[in-house]
């Protein structure tokens, strides 16, 4: 059983998201919050797999009450709801630890399954964020030196693998770019995460970009 805490500002759309994953089989919802003080206070005493939380709320906001949230527990999921107009928010609560974005407006059976794919261990993110996140790192300058010693203890395969990923590419998408196994694939992605002391896919794509393997302008291995 997923327990999932709820966390925004307005109470229509708390109680609604709340009311949608509390009727899905496997999903708990244990708790509330309406800011993200409540949320802090609620994540700790109420111990969640995941905690939906929106992004501008008052006396503390959702990047705030997630980095808060991680300290305390890292094996806690923080799923972050979001519009367009919140771009300058998404980088900065990936660096935080956020398992994922996903537009406040999406389908409900999206909002159920992008819980169930974050307490999975998983990352998720709307492909329009993915598409906003990239250029946010274009914007970003990377020092003009060779990709960072950070990812030498990747072999060459596990190299191509994370540029894919840090492009956007499903396991399914890089398995038939590489021709591979999707089973290889993942088995790959697996030890990229262990090797760096990633959480997840999320935090690949940021290394990915931050250490120069990546960039705008060049995404193949």
């Amino acid at each position: 059983m997923t327990r999932v805490l709820v966390v925004d500002d307005q109470a229509m759309v708390r109680e609604g998201f709340g009311a949608l994953l509390a009727a899905q089989p496997g999903i708990e919802v244990v708790g509330q919050a309406a800011d993200g003080e409540e949320a802090v206070a609620a994540a700790a005493r109420l111990g969640p797999d995941v905690v939906l939380m929106d992004v501008r709320m008052p006396r503390l906001d959702g990047l705030a009450a997630a980095r808060r949230i991680l300290a305390r527990d890292a094996g806690v999921r923080v799923l972050m709801l979001t519009t367009f107009d919140v771009d300058d928010y998404v980088y900065e609560a990936l660096r935080a630890g956020a398992s994922g974005f996903l537009l406040k407006d999406a389908p409900a059976e999206e909002l159920v399954r992008a819980v169930h794919v974050v307490a999975g261990g998983e990352a998720l993110l709307a492909p329009s964020v993915t598409r906003r996140l990239i250029a946010e790192f274009a914007t970003r300058s990377v020092p003009a030196r060779a990709v960072s010693r950070r990812v030498d203890v990747l072999t060459a395969r596990e190299r191509e693998v994370l540029v894919l990923v840090a492009r956007g590419l499903s396991n399914t998408e890089i398995a038939g770019h590489l021709v591979l196994a999707e089973q290889t694939v993942k088995t790959h992605v697996g030890h990229i995460l262990a090797k760096l002391d990633l959480r997840d896919r999320v935090q690949a794509v940021v290394l990915a970009y931050e250490t120069g393997l990546v960039t705008a302008a060049r995404t193949d291995p």
